[in-house]
């Protein structure tokens, strides 16, 4: 009997433990801005090779003074190779020098979605910085560019 009353005991301690809490964990996905988005530059991109490539992109900060690069919600662009690829550039021309790197362009990363788009630039990009080029490297061709102002 003793030890069946201290089975329910322990269930009881279990269940109690286990129970619904009062506080909700909220997740911070970090790679998206934190409070206001507020661009500092911004372009429009101009179609190259019949892509289709258009909408706006703003490089700005958010609440905390993270630098990010946003695609705006009316970015477009052909994504049926999946290899589109953002750089940030110093001209509207894409330079690469795979023997010892280009210093003028600076690698982001893949783009997968039309529509708006962030990308976390860590450590913040240098004001040199002037144009993101759209590049597609299974074509070896560029997609389009923005000059940003």
């Amino acid at each position: 009997m003793l030890k069946k009353f201290g089975i329910v005991i322990m269930s009881l301690a279990v269940f109690m433990a286990c129970g619904d809490d009062d506080t909700e964990e909220v997740l911070i996905d970090t790679s998206m801005p934190q409070g206001a988005f507020t661009a500092t530059t911004d372009g429009t991109f101009v179609e190259q090779n019949d892509t289709g490539s258009t909408g706006t992109a703003e490089l700005g900060t958010d609440e905390n003074g993270t630098q990010f690069l946003r695609f705006g919600s009316d970015f477009s662009t052909t994504l049926a190779t999946g290899t589109v690829t953002v750089y940030l550039s110093t001209s509207s021309e894409y330079k690469a020098d795979p023997g010892s790197g280009n210093p003028d362009l600076r690698l982001i990363g893949p783009v997968s979605s039309t529509g708006e788009n962030f990308f976390k630039l860590e450590p913040a990009a240098a004001s040199k910085f002037t144009h993101v080029i759209l590049w597609c490297g299974s074509a070896n061709i560029p997609f389009g560019y923005a000059e940003l102002n």
